[in-house]
């Protein structure tokens, strides 16, 4: 069991009608492949307690069950977790551990992980403040937090959002209409990175990173396309083109 975590865990409970659940990625995506990239390039993973955000089904985290970390992998979601559960053998139990939660307030002690992972959750939750709020609680001093949030940049509406007479979600250029508009039809916030740059700032984490990450083209359903457009527009895990990215990875720490 990990440092600091909690037996008594409360009952899911805090659902936004303004917010969409997220979709998980699936197992063995190249954008979970391409996160865990990342994140490992940045931190030290050998022997650390991790802690995985709006794990969902854990597809992300399994690709860190070979890092030599200790994982508590944190969803709202009891069907989310099962599926994490059934993916998990008797020995990676010990590396992987499950764990619901309300939504509101970690199950964790103050100053007991060394670092949070979260991947395409902060823009669910309905209070970005206070999410923030616990994982800073959560950190270590010095504790590090890796996220990832859609990027305003990418031309289509990673989220899909609830449009009048539009069955298709994914309008081309819907995520640059204005912010105001954005927020009334979206299922999910998007950020600028000087957006999601500053709010971590004024939550009092030091910004050490924040690479657009290159879409993964995991959608496309033609191999051959797949292929051609990974190996030339969307080649490599960053880009500095915010029209190519889908999201933007941001590594802080806590202060």
């Amino acid at each position: 069991m990990l440092p600091g975590l909690c037996v008594s865990l409360r009952p899911l409970f805090n659902s936004s009608k303004s917010l969409a659940r997220g979709k998980p990625a699936a197992f063995g995506h190249e954008i979970v492949k391409r996160r865990f990239r990342l994140t490992a390039e940045r931190v030290s993973l050998e022997n650390k307690n991790v802690l995985d955000l709006g794990c969902g089904n854990g597809s992300q985290t399994c690709e860190f069950m070979n890092a030599g970390c200790r994982i508590a992998a944190v969803d709202i979601g009891f069907e989310n977790l099962a599926v994490l559960a059934k993916h998990l053998r008797d020995d990676e139990r010990r590396a992987i551990i499950p764990v619901q939660y309300d939504g509101l307030h970690l199950p964790f002690a103050g100053d007991s992980i060394e670092l949070v992972i979260s991947y395409e959750v902060l823009e669910h939750v309905q209070d970005e403040a206070a999410t923030l709020r616990e994982i800073y609680r959560v950190l270590k001093p010095g504790g590090e937090f890796i996220l990832s949030v859609p990027n305003k940049g990418w031309i289509f509406e990673t989220h899909g959002a609830r449009l009048p007479l539009l069955p298709w979600n994914r309008v081309p250029f819907f995520s640059y209409l204005p912010h105001r508009i954005h927020r009334r039809f979206a299922k999910a916030r998007i950020y600028r990175k000087r957006d999601i740059i500053n709010l971590l700032i004024a939550h009092s984490f030091e910004i050490l990173s924040a690479p657009y990450i290159t879409a993964p083209m995991d959608v496309v359903k033609n191999a051959r396309l797949k292929r051609l457009l990974r190996g030339t527009l969307f080649r490599g895990d960053t880009t500095r083109w915010t029209f190519l990215a889908t999201a933007i990875l941001v590594h802080a720490r806590r202060r």
